[in-house]
């Protein structure tokens, strides 16, 4: 009598559309980890920035030209407040804007950004400071990608 060696037709027809239901769930899921990681980084790079605005406000540097506001620069987003002087992504770049009390640090995404962030109308995130000296943090991105800390 012959033993039967290796698989049927129809059992790796089973496995490659267990597969194929797996790959249909898992794709879009990691797209949205992504795009969620995305926001959370624009978030923090944005908001490294408030100790700099900060300093430049405290030491009188609020003309424009006047203070290094260190923006490193960000393949997923672009600065757009305040705007910057001579070198766009150094920290020696400067405040192209005078900075006030009441002024926001803002970017929108693009570049290497998740097609989500930047299809259609660019996403945003701002950071914008009270005269009290409280900032908050707003996005225009989708509340499924927002983090807690910044209205999500």
């Amino acid at each position: 009598m012959n033993a039967q060696k290796g698989f049927t037709l129809i059992e790796l027809m089973i496995v490659v559309a267990i597969i194929g239901i797996l790959a249909a769930i898992a794709i879009p899921a990691y797209q949205n980890y992504i795009t969620k990681s995305q926001v959370t980084r624009a978030v923090a790079e944005l908001g490294a920035m408030k100790t700099a605005y900060e300093d430049c406000l405290n030491n009188g540097q609020t003309a424009a030209n006047a203070c290094q506001i260190g923006w490193t620069g960000s393949n997923i987003q672009y600065l757009t407040t305040p705007t910057l002087q001579n070198a766009v992504s150094t920290p020696s770049a400067t405040n192209g804007i005078a900075l006030s009390s009441t002024g926001t640090i803002s970017g929108t995404f693009g570049g290497s950004a998740s097609a989500a962030l930047k299809d259609g109308t660019a996403k945003t995130v701002t950071w914008t400071r009270t005269a009290s000296g409280t900032w908050s943090c707003a996005s225009t991105a989708d509340a499924k990608y927002k983090p807690v800390s910044c209205g999500g």
